[in-house]
């Protein structure tokens, strides 16, 4: 058995509180963002490949080769940012945009009843911030979208659903924290 050196990550750091000047009172910053520098082969994704990322924004097809998922492209139509760091809410059809696009789509089945989905939501929205651009990560409302999540087959949520090229290839049931989320998902992508 060997043993491995995990890949290095930077963190970008900023405060956690900002003063504005004049002011004695003090705003919450969001925390630092982690920035993985491990390329997209490590995640299973040949870097040759050329990928066709639907908009969040317009739903335009956009072709993205996989080795320059990490610099920012943006939308050819709307020229808004393919990649916002945020869980995108789907619907059947934006599933099967996203879901066919060649980049692993993370999936959070989810109610607006449920209460560990509640609790989940700000963790699942914190890992999107660390797995994009290498992983699209959506949320699928179950009350709004029965015919989805009867096809997977949802029994209980919050459940995590990881598809590549249209296929499941993991799932995990139950409410995650952000670090749970992100290494699940990784961990899924790698093996």
């Amino acid at each position: 058995m060997s043993l491995r050196a995990a890949a290095p990550v930077a963190t970008v750091v900023e405060p956690l509180f900002a003063q504005e000047a004049g002011s004695s009172h003090a705003s919450f910053a969001p925390p630092p963002r982690r920035v993985d520098p491990a390329p997209a082969t490590l995640r299973g994704m040949d870097t040759t490949t050329t990928l066709t990322v639907p908009c969040p924004h317009c739903a335009a097809g956009n072709r993205v080769p996989a080795a320059r998922l990490a610099d920012a492209p943006k939308c050819g139509r709307c020229h808004q940012p393919l990649f916002t760091g945020a869980p995108l809410a789907l619907d059947a059809a934006g599933f099967e945009r996203h879901a066919r696009s060649g980049l692993p789509l993370l999936v959070d089945f989810w109610a607006a009843w449920c209460g560990p989905c509640q609790q989940m939501a700000p963790h699942f929205g914190a890992a999107a911030a660390l797995l994009e651009p290498l992983v699209r990560l959506g949320k699928v409302d179950t009350e709004a979208e029965p015919a989805l999540s009867g096809r997977f087959g949802i029994r209980s949520i919050p459940t995590l659903v990881l598809v590549r090229d249209g296929r499941e290839i993991a799932r995990q049931a139950g409410a995650m924290g952000r670090d749970q989320i992100v290494q699940w998902a990784r961990g899924q992508l790698a093996s």
